[in-house]
């Protein structure tokens, strides 16, 4: 039980890194500048519920594998949200296409990196937790 507990609030350390770095993107204009419109706010509304969703895929991380590479274990886990948002989020939910091109074309980058992020921070989180 413990276990889970701590990778749920490391996923959620791990979210609000993700969203900090997106706003500061969108707040100092490195999307606008890539061609990419995402600038979001910094508000509870938008922060909320990326946090709960980034605990809940912090529950990836308690599968038993690369343990003596929390690093890579990061970066692995972090592809599954990001393909998710890629894949299912941005085209049948919010309507971007495929991708989510309908953003601009380096959007995909960006979400990689972004949570990439998410998942290092986790990862980390978890590591300096024991």
């Amino acid at each position: 039980m413990k276990k889970i507990l701590v990778c749920f609030a490391a996923g959620c350390l791990g979210a609000l890194a993700y969203c900090l770095v997106a706003w500061q993107s969108g707040a100092l204009g490195i999307t606008r500048w890539a061609g990419v419109l995402m600038a979001p706010s910094l508000s509870a509304g938008w922060l909320y519920p990326k946090i709960v969703q980034g605990g809940l895929w912090g529950l990836v991380f308690v599968l038993p594998f690369l343990k003596s590479k929390p690093f890579l274990k990061g970066t692995l886990l972090s592809l599954l949200p990001t393909a998710f948002q890629l894949l299912y989020l941005f085209p049948h939910k919010a309507g971007y296409g495929l991708f989510g091109v309908g953003l601009g074309m380096w959007t995909p980058a960006f979400i990689l990196v972004y949570n990439w992020i998410w998942g290092v921070v986790t990862v980390m989180t978890i590591r300096f937790s024991k």
